[in-house]
């Protein structure tokens, strides 16, 4: 939650609050109309303030950068990268994730393959 939502909160609870006591307290032992005008203008901006508090958390979400780094394994050179299946040269815009495992789609031969790391010894 961000600073600037739980001040919105707060304040609106405290809006809120002086509203509804200035409601209770227009219909007292005598009736005051200005106490209810400006119990119901509280509580009003006391719950556009909640509405305000929860648009900035769309906004703040909309905002969010996803960077995906792929990390290939190791034996494989980038300068000689080729297709298993036709050997058509490809570049690293050819590897995505898919489930967290990179996977070589050949925009050649329409091949698409898991790449797999060979032992090291």
């Amino acid at each position: 939650m961000t600073a600037g939502r739980i001040i919105a909160y707060i304040a609106a609870a405290i809006v809120l609050l002086f509203g509804v006591l200035f409601i209770w307290a227009a219909f007292g032992t005598e009736f005051n109309s200005g106490w209810l005008i400006t119990g119901l203008i509280s509580v009003g901006i006391g719950f556009g303030l909640i509405w305000f508090a929860g648009r900035l958390k769309r906004q703040a979400a909309a905002e969010q950068n996803v960077t995906l780094n792929i990390d290939l394994p190791a034996n494989v050179e980038l300068d000689s990268f080729k297709c298993q299946s036709c050997g058509g040269e490809l570049s690293p815009d050819n590897v995505t994730m898919v489930a967290g495992a990179p996977v070589v789609s050949c925009p050649y031969c329409g091949t698409t393959y898991q790449l797999t790391e060979d032992p090291k010894w």
